[in-house]
């Protein structure tokens, strides 16, 4: 499955979630620096305020102690704005674990220290501001909300240049063979279109729509 993900880009597979009417695409998680591609399951963690003043564990750094397998994307939620979810230290952590990229709802600190080992992050936006003494780790393994979206512990994910998506694991079989066939159906347009058909004809709805007739 994760390789056959790995074929396509968020446009396609937003347009595959359009289709069987299902959520999955967000707006505004995209690459804090100029990295890759990624595609894995969701390792996912709940964020939020820290209350009182006793010393914690830092926050999200038992979850990547625990990852076993390298096919893993931390999936991060409930940061603040203006707060860094992410830093240095994690992301050299999440790299000997193999892990494939962090994709947070939320911001991250020290994006050069990510960047020099080419650890692919996706977020919000970038700060100084530690959470130190701001955010604790609430909860992880549970369904998250991100961007509205309801992302489960082990979903698939993708994000590239454009953003990110998740794909529910029990419709990821359809939502690929979906997207496939769109893949391709767009790929023959533009051959149309570079060979000068009219662009009218080319894109019209009823292209589309014959995409589910396929």
């Amino acid at each position: 499955m994760l390789e056959r993900l790995a074929k396509l880009d968020t446009n396609t597979v937003s347009d595959a979630l359009d289709f069987l009417n299902l959520k999955g695409a967000t707006y505004g998680i995209r690459p804090l620096w100029d990295c890759p591609k990624i595609v894995g399951r969701a390792s996912t963690i709940q964020l939020g305020p820290k209350q009182g003043t006793a010393p914690t564990v830092h926050l999200i750094s038992p979850v990547i102690a625990s990852i076993q397998t390298e096919d893993r994307i931390l999936v991060i939620t409930g940061g603040t704005e203006g707060i860094s979810c992410w830093g240095d230290i994690l992301a050299n952590a999440a790299k000997v674990k193999g892990i494939r990229g962090s994709v947070i709802d939320g911001m991250s600190r020290d994006i050069e220290g990510s960047e020099s080992i080419s650890y692919p992050v996706y977020g919000r936006g970038i700060t100084m501001i530690s959470a130190r003494n701001r955010l604790i780790q609430l909860a992880s393994g549970t369904t998250v909300i991100i961007d509205g979206v309801a992302v489960n512990e082990n979903d698939f994910v993708i994000a590239d240049r454009c953003g990110t998506v998740f794909v529910d694991a029990s419709r990821i079989e359809e939502v690929l063979e979906l997207a496939e066939r769109i893949a391709s159906r767009q790929d023959g347009m533009v051959q149309a279109v570079r060979s000068g058909q009219s662009v009218e004809e080319v894109m019209h709805d009823k292209k589309f729509e014959a995409i589910k007739q396929i």
